[in-house]
């Protein structure tokens, strides 16, 4: 083999290894979430919380998202246990009555509609079924910022190496082609 061929493919694979590796990690920056929680020990036997007790529907049918703090201190007045973490909760954020910072995972492009009422009570999707394993999961992941967009890195399409993660449009549109729904862009593009 040519000993320049040889070079410019050596060139060309280290080249392709560092973009693929290191360009994720120049575009994302990693943020932790304010405070960890578990969604396991709230929907352990123990606790018996199901995801609508903390996350439901305002009375016009429109999703609540992430639980305001009012609703941690239903039962967090004063911390249950010796962790930290609720510890924090209580002292920052419950007893002055301040919202937790989320970093939402799920946050959807402006230009984007998406009713959880209509996939949960008409197309009575469960919620693994969009949000994976996240209602038994022990901690919060590191939160991953697009610099660019703003955006979790969580709502965009599958990576260069065909893996996905969080909640993607290609899922939305794998989903819709497997149950026979429309998949027209205005039905959920503004």
């Amino acid at each position: 083999m040519n000993r320049g061929l040889l070079f410019f493919a050596a060139g060309l694979l280290a080249a392709l290894g560092i973009g693929w590796m290191g360009f994720p990690r120049m575009l994302y920056e990693r943020i932790d979430q304010p405070l960890q929680f578990s969604h396991r020990v709230h929907t352990s036997e123990k606790v018996g919380l199901k995801c609508d007790d903390c996350h439901a529907f305002r009375s016009d049918g429109s999703f609540a998202g992430i639980p305001s703090v009012s609703k941690c201190a239903e039962c967090h007045a004063a911390p249950l246990t010796a962790s930290a973490d609720e510890k924090l909760l209580v002292e920052k954020y419950i007893v002055p009555g301040e919202e937790i910072p989320w970093r939402v995972y799920s946050r959807q492009p402006d230009n984007t509609y998406f009713s959880h009422l209509f996939h949960v009570r008409q197309a009575r999707l469960k919620c693994d079924e969009c949000h994976g394993s996240h209602g038994s999961s022990e901690s919060l992941r590191e939160f991953q910022r697009n610099r660019l967009s703003g955006y979790s890195r969580d709502i965009w399409g599958q990576n260069i190496a065909g893996f996905s993660r969080g909640m993607k449009m290609t899922e939305c549109s794998r989903c819709h082609a497997a149950r026979g729904r429309s998949d027209a862009c205005l039905d959920c593009h503004k």
